[in-house]
């Protein structure tokens, strides 16, 4: 088996949890223990030391900012008490660089800087070995299979460290800390060097990992999730000189490509036909799928403000998604691309990623009716009675934590990238956004 079709297929197995509203009876018990007991004896061996300065004491950090209650139940349910993120989905009771890097972000929008810094202070020490200007962040850390914890999978996920050094030049700005702005620039630095592929015909791209995804016979794999336009046009005013631009305009021109029905796929290929031209392809590996990862792409592209020239050709390029739902109530679980062919329910966390691409498409009554299902569902999903053996599903409350903070106006991104968070109306800024 090739080191690609390992990684995707560890990464799939991610996603068809996912698709379940709980852990597995065998595993529940492992869980509670874990989410029950606070610190492993894995925590115990890998908490760190501190990295950054303690916390400034400044107007901008001790300032009322408005309870968010989703966020409390995120802490509760999945932050364990050095700083991991927990999916208890699988059997390694595995952490993600993309639950570490959503969590921080989740903790701006909070205005909880304590939490911030502690999950990236678990982040660095566990998944980048202790210095982020060395290495990238490992995606995917857990239990092993002697019983030991640690890195299951030491390449890195793109998509998680475009967040990581995104938040973090947020968190530097917002919070006056130096050393945040320092490890975004680092690994900013270490993502222009290692993720970014010149592809023929098309310009810079950014592969979804440092290793497997640059094929033989000039085929690169490519995933649309990633992509943020937001998060690029911040990663470019950091860094002027780099690709961040030109990758934005090339995701753009992208999803037309890939989604002649109106769905983008989790998984795209470009293909090089020459030295200086090449075409979109469907992936060799995962095929024509739109589901777990995609429905992100309809997520950012209804967050993207509508000032961006980018926000309405990425919009056209989805149209897709508006028919299948108003048609069936709910978004499909799976849809071929190719065909524009779909196939079951998505969960509650689908319904949750679409409310803001709905309010971009002018369908508010859409919004609604997704918004009514996505309340009442992820109340029922953390019940106690629920809760009682298990987690919530994670990529769903993850998904609503994204779509609802922005519905409700807890932040918004700026045609610059940078995030507007609520509670700087009444908290001192420590720029000028």
């Amino acid at each position: 088996m090739t080191a690609i079709t390992t990684t995707l297929t560890a990464r799939a197995a991610l996603v068809s949890q996912r698709s379940r509203c709980g852990l597995p009876a065998k595993f529940a018990l492992a869980a509670v223990t874990l989410l029950m007991a606070g610190l492993s004896s894995a925590q115990v061996a890998t908490t760190p030391a501190p990295l950054a300065a303690p916390v400034a004491a400044s107007a901008a950090n001790t300032c009322k900012v408005p309870a968010w209650p989703i966020w409390r139940d995120f802490t509760t349910h999945f932050i364990q008490p050095d700083g991991r993120v927990l999916d208890a989905s699988t059997p390694q009771q595995h952490s993600s660089s993309e639950g570490q890097s959503y969590g921080m972000f989740f903790a701006l929008v909070a205005g909880d800087q304590a939490m911030f810094d502690k999950l990236w202070r678990w982040s660095v020490s566990n998944l980048a070995g202790g210095d982020i200007s060395k290495q990238l962040p490992a995606w995917y850390w857990g239990r092993q299979k002697d019983g030991s914890w640690g890195v299951l999978d030491k390449n890195s996920a793109s998509d998680a460290d475009l967040w990581f050094a995104y938040v973090l030049l947020e968190a530097g700005e917002l919070w006056q800390r130096a050393d945040y702005t320092r490890d975004a620039q680092q690994l900013l630095k270490r993502i222009e060097n290692e993720e970014i592929a010149d592809l023929p015909g098309l310009g810079p791209m950014l592969l979804p990992g440092k290793n497997d995804f640059a094929r033989p016979d000039h085929l690169w794999q490519l995933n649309p999730s990633y992509l943020p336009v937001p998060v690029l046009r911040r990663l470019a005013l950091a860094s002027p000189n780099g690709p961040w631009s030109r990758i934005a305009e090339n995701t753009a021109a992208m999803m037309p490509a890939v989604s002649p029905k109106g769905f983008v796929a989790d998984w795209v290929s470009y293909r090089g036909t020459s030295p200086t031209s090449g075409v979109f392809v469907v992936d060799p590996v995962k095929g024509d799928l739109g589901s777990y990862d995609a429905i992100r792409s309809y997520m950012w592209a209804g967050m993207t403000p509508p000032e961006d020239p980018l926000a309405a050709p990425v919009l056209r390029a989805l149209d897709g998604m508006t028919t299948a739902t108003a048609a069936a109530g709910t978004p499909p679980e799976r849809v071929q691309t190719t065909t524009g062919s779909s196939t079951g329910s998505g969960p509650f966390g689908f319904s949750a990623a679409l409310i803001p691409y709905f309010q971009a498409k002018g369908q508010p009554w859409l919004a609604d009716l997704q918004r009514r299902r996505v309340d009442t569902q992820l109340q029922q999903s953390l019940l106690p009675e629920r809760v009682r053996g298990r987690q919530p599903p994670y990529y769903d409350v993850v998904l609503s934590m994204f779509s609802l903070g922005w519905a409700d106006d807890r932040y918004r991104f700026l045609s610059t990238g940078k995030v507007q968070l609520s509670w700087e109306k009444t908290c001192p800024r420590a720029t000028t956004r």
